[in-house]
């Protein structure tokens, strides 16, 4: 799967959200300062180009939307991070954030119990 820039990734995140929208209505779920609706409806339609998004058009207005869930683009991304900062190994990954994020006791069972919880026997 194609790589997002961090202004596409936003937009994706904004849409994902809405389920659909006009680039006015991306422009507003953006905090202060917003970018201009020039260049979000630039980015917009880069996604366009890569498959992201689609459009309806309305006339001289279009309504877009994600093509791509956001579930589907998560899974693609988390495991080409596992595959190329931990050698595709999982439970490289896990050890790694529970270093860096020093969990307690309680976190690390509430963690086994979720991963018991989604392994199939």
């Amino acid at each position: 799967m194609i790589q997002l820039t961090k202004a596409e990734e936003q937009i994706m995140q904004i849409l994902w959200s809405l389920g659909e929208g006009i680039v006015q209505d991306v422009r507003q779920a953006f905090p202060d300062p917003k970018p201009s609706r020039n260049t979000i409806s630039t980015v917009i339609r880069i996604l366009e180009q890569k498959g992201f998004v689609e459009h309806k058009a309305y006339g001289r207005t279009y309504l877009y939307f994600p093509k791509i869930a956001k579930e589907e683009y998560t899974k693609k991304q988390m495991f080409s991070m596992i595959h190329n900062y931990f050698n595709g190994s999982f439970a490289s990954m896990a050890s790694f954030f529970v270093k860096e994020n020093d969990l307690s006791m309680s976190e690390l069972d509430e963690l086994l119990c979720q991963i018991k919880k989604n392994v199939k026997p």
